[in-house]
């Protein structure tokens, strides 16, 4: 069974929606369209504030200021509306997305603006585009404006303007920001964390070495918070061998 929702002090919040099975949730522009209206009347209707969001084809991400909690409502009715009309259009029969949601508190300055510059900067990391030339994210809500689903006035504020925005976007990536729900990271924030974990040493690397080196970076990865499944599709090392070397160690 699922555990509450973690509070934020200050109401904001990272939520990702994915799609079941890493199903593809857009398949077209008129579908992104649709659910960017239902959203738009969501947010409205229960008094949240959108500060940045990004369209992925399978998951979704958003960043909002939740005051008068009604963040869980908006974000059932909006998966319920958009599968009602994802399957009337595709055919498709079942669940669209995966479970409830997943959110993460933010709970200062300089994660809350790490959280905005991480989201705009997804479909770079995905290899789709620079930030500024993909047009599914709040990006160009920011710059050059104007915004139509954002409130941006608080990160426009924090950075300086429009103008400065746009600096701050390219200065230092997210600085190391990812997305980790609960004790378990995000999917795709997994090679960067084992990045992060084994310094000098490349991920794809481990595969190489004797068990008696490879073994204690696998647990360093584990440490640092991966699963055997994530530390699998980032080394190519198989979850047999993974578990083996991490258990004996354990």
């Amino acid at each position: 069974m699922r555990g509450p929702r973690e509070k934020s002090e200050h109401g904001f919040y990272h939520v990702v929606m994915r799609g079941s099975g890493r199903q593809i949730l857009f398949e077209d522009d008129a579908a992104r369209c649709r659910f960017l209206e239902l959203l738009s009347h969501g947010l409205e209707k229960c008094k949240v504030k959108l500060l940045a969001w990004c369209l992925m084809s399978n998951h979704v991400h958003l960043l909002v200021c939740d005051e008068e909690e009604g963040l869980s409502n908006l974000l059932h009715d909006l998966q319920t509306s958009f599968a009602i009309y994802f399957n009337h259009t595709t055919g498709h029969v079942g669940h669209v997305f995966q479970g409830r949601f997943s959110s993460v508190a933010i709970c200062s300055d300089e994660q809350l603006l790490q959280a905005v510059r991480y989201i705009h900067d997804n479909p770079v990391r995905s290899g789709l585009s620079p930030r500024d030339e993909y047009p599914w994210s709040s990006y160009h809500e920011y710059a050059p404006g104007p915004a139509s689903l954002i409130s941006p006035e608080l990160i426009l504020d924090m950075v300086g303007g429009r103008e400065r925005f746009s600096k701050y976007s390219e200065e230092g990536g997210s600085d190391g920001y990812v997305f980790r729900c609960g004790v378990r990271y995000d999917d795709e924030d997994a090679m960067l964390v084992a990045r992060r974990a084994l310094g000098s040493v490349a991920p794809t690397a481990l595969k190489a070495l004797v068990p008696s080196m490879r073994d204690p970076l696998l647990q360093q990865l584990r440490d640092a918070g991966l699963t055997v499944r994530q530390i699998e599709r980032v080394t190519g090392i198989g979850r047999s061998t993974i578990s083996h070397a991490t258990r004996r160690r354990a």
